[in-house]
């Protein structure tokens, strides 16, 4: 049964919160006790379509409850810890997006109900997202996911590594009631996310190129779910194999994107604007696109190469201080290898746009276009 359809009064009202704390720096689209994620604004223009997608995420929301939920007391607690915490879904909407370019109402937004299959393949996604958050924080070491302690802080190493193998194990679970191809997808996709965990462990060989290397890297951990997100949602929508294609390179682009202007933004953003401390990747000596362009500068006969030299002895020098730390920041944000950051991941953006060109206009495809742009036109 659909939910009332959001009204010409209540969508007027859907408008990002004054930005009073961290928490509320997103600025996402809310609707009843669903948010959008920032650059699907225009669906809010077109009710019947808007109503389908809620619709959907409401019942995605639900079945991920019921997909994580264990008679073991741990193991419901451990799982439900990162699910509970929040998150955008990103991938889940892309997965229905997806699905919706199939329909055949959807040149005018007058599109019908999400398929069972759809909705649980948005399920297995964000499941397959989260288990692999659950194994990264023990791997980063990281304190804080979703703005919650991560696992490890509160069950230690091992009950996390062995929550987010549950989650796994779940997404795997509904996965096979979806069919052989579904099922050879996800572990695809798997293997993907843990060769980009293995090569950013590891690091580049000599032969590599690092910059090279890092794309690799986040295409594994980052393109790879995004990228079946869009696959699975236009298979399961009734897409034909060519459609399916262009979903499925969009999602890898769009993923691209995403992370690499994330990198840009560790640097450029406020605190403020961003929720976090400008300067956490290069803080833990996360290699990311900047700081890699820097290198590739200061290796040069650039006349930049000087000023790239410079703020590297500080990138790699001491940063415990909050000054040590706002130096570096400063120096790196300040060089012109930010400019180029930014070309390369807006690059990323426009082959995202580009892949969706075939398909015929329509709401659905407005709203991945608009959220392909954003990604590279935002704060935080």
């Amino acid at each position: 049964m659909r939910r009332p359809r959001p009204t010409l009064d209540s969508l007027a009202q859907v408008t990002a919160p004054e930005p009073a704390s961290s928490a509320d720096v997103s600025r996402d689209l809310s609707i009843g006790s669903l948010t959008l994620p920032r650059g699907f604004e225009n669906l809010a223009e077109h009710g019947e379509l808007m109503d389908v997608v809620i619709t959907a995420l409401d019942e995605v929301e639900r079945e991920l409850s019921e997909a994580v939920s264990n008679a073991d007391q741990l193991a419901d607690h451990t799982s439900r810890h990162l699910l509970e915490a929040g998150g955008k879904r990103i991938r889940p909407l892309l997965t229905i997006l997806s699905a919706l370019v199939g329909d055949p109402g959807v040149r005018t937004g007058q599109v019908g109900e999400v398929a069972a299959a759809v909705r649980s393949a948005a399920v297995v996604m964000e499941l397959t997202h989260l288990a692999t958050l659950y194994h990264d924080d023990v791997m980063d070491e990281a304190p804080v996911r979703r703005g919650a302690p991560a696992a490890h802080q509160v069950w230690g190493n091992s009950i996390a590594i062995l929550a987010g193998d549950l989650i796994f194990a779940r997404a795997s679970l509904l996965m096979a009631s979806l069919g052989p191809e579904a099922v050879a997808i996800q572990a695809r996709t798997f293997e993907r996310l843990v060769m980009g965990q293995l090569w950013e462990t590891v690091g580049p060989t000599e032969d590599d190129d690092p910059l090279d290397h890092y794309l690799r890297v986040i295409g594994g951990k980052t393109g790879s779910l995004i990228a079946a997100a869009g696959q699975l949602g236009a298979h399961f929508g009734g897409c034909d194999a060519a459609t399916v294609g262009l979903l499925e390179e969009y999602g890898e682009k769009v993923g691209m994107a995403f992370q690499l202007a994330d990198d840009v933004i560790d640097l450029t953003s406020s605190s403020h604007a961003s929720g976090k401390t400008p300067g956490t990747d290069l803080r833990e000596r996360v290699p990311t696109l900047p700081v890699l362009l820097l290198r590739q500068v200061a290796a040069g006969d650039s006349a930049d190469a000087a000023s790239a030299s410079a703020a590297l002895e500080l990138v790699d020098g001491p940063l415990d201080t909050d000054e040590q730390l706002s130096a570096a920041v400063a120096a790196v944000s300040a060089h012109p290898v930010i400019g180029q950051a930014w070309e390369i991941t807006r690059g990323w953006s426009a082959d995202a746009v580009r892949a969706l060109a075939p398909l015929p206009d329509s709401p659905v495809k407005g709203a991945l276009v608009a959220f392909a742009e954003y990604v590279v036109d935002r704060e935080s």
